[in-house]
């Protein structure tokens, strides 16, 4: 019998992201059907989902986005970088004078690579791996105190530039990405948007200079119903408030309960309760989908 070789490690998400799914995972995919031709995920955040689909193999192909430009140039340079962009990482001492300094660096006058770099850096060494920025655009993190800080994980930036090999990475609002051509019928779509606030002090959403409030969350519920029409099937993931259940009433939806670890009070930390919304019932059976190898 021929030895096999070295197993491949599990791609896990390289970013720590407020409102993070991996906790939700045993949630989300039984609400996903099992063979997905395209996969699609405007506001793609950390990618605990893709990436657990990924490593079950359940998509064909996938469509990955967000509006975050910082975000989406560290999804591309995880994807065509990986050895640069660690290296760049890895030149960083941990250490809070040059904390700041990074932080101070202006993104547009970085190089694509080194500015990925730097959102995979202050990630791992800001307060409680926080990701926020100011309604200037500028990353206003405070420097974390960490008393061991995993800087770059470089196994795993290999392993998920193999998961990213053959997907579309793209920058833009939700409603941009959901117009592709490709998202039709045979499309299942994840959306996990910043959240409707639960209180006046629970209420972030700066993961980047834009709003997104109440018109932006009609605008998306609008997305949701036009997926149905569309014959797409769809899960949305949100906030369980009134405001929330009143935009979705008309579709099928469970609460589900989530532990939340990035709070700035620690007494905000534990299980929340959140909305899962469907777009239909049940998800459509895609047996005839010739599915190809994803890691």
């Amino acid at each position: 019998m021929a030895k096999r070789g070295p197993k491949q490690p599990v791609p896990h998400p390289f970013l720590k992201w407020a409102g993070g799914k991996r906790g939700l995972l045993d949630r989300i995919l039984p609400r996903l059907p099992e063979r997905i031709e395209t996969y699609v995920e405007p506001f793609v955040g950390g990618g605990a989902v893709f990436f657990e689909l990924a490593r079950l193999r359940r998509f064909k192909r996938a469509i990955l986005g967000d509006r975050n430009p910082e975000l989406v140039e560290a999804w591309r340079a995880v994807k065509h970088h990986p050895e640069a962009l660690i290296d760049e990482i890895e030149g960083w001492a941990y250490d809070e004078r040059v904390y700041y300094a990074v932080r101070d660096l202006d993104p547009a006058t970085l190089p694509p690579v080194r500015r990925a770099a730097r959102t995979l850096w202050l990630n791992r060494t800001g307060f409680n791996g926080l990701y926020r920025m100011n309604q200037s655009g500028k990353f206003n993190v405070p420097f974390g105190r960490h008393a061991n800080p995993t800087l770059v994980n470089a196994e795993n930036i290999l392993a998920c530039s193999r998961s990213l090999r053959d997907v579309d990475i793209l920058e833009g609002d939700f409603e941009a990405i959901l117009a592709d051509p490709r998202v039709d019928d045979r499309a299942v779509v994840y959306l996990d948007p910043p959240y409707w606030p639960v209180s006046r002090t629970a209420n972030f959403t700066a993961y980047d200079p834009f709003p997104f409030g109440a018109a932006e969350q009609g605008r998306l519920r609008d997305a949701f119903i036009d997926l149905r029409a569309r014959g797409a099937y769809g899960v949305l993931s949100n906030s369980y408030v009134d405001a929330t259940c009143d935009l979705y009433a008309a579709f099928p939806h469970d609460v589900v309960y989530a532990r939340r670890s990035i709070n700035r009070n620690g007494e905000g930390r534990g299980e929340v309760a959140e909305l899962l919304v469907r777009t239909h019932e049940r998800p459509p059976a895609r047996d005839t989908v010739a599915l190809a190898s994803q890691v």
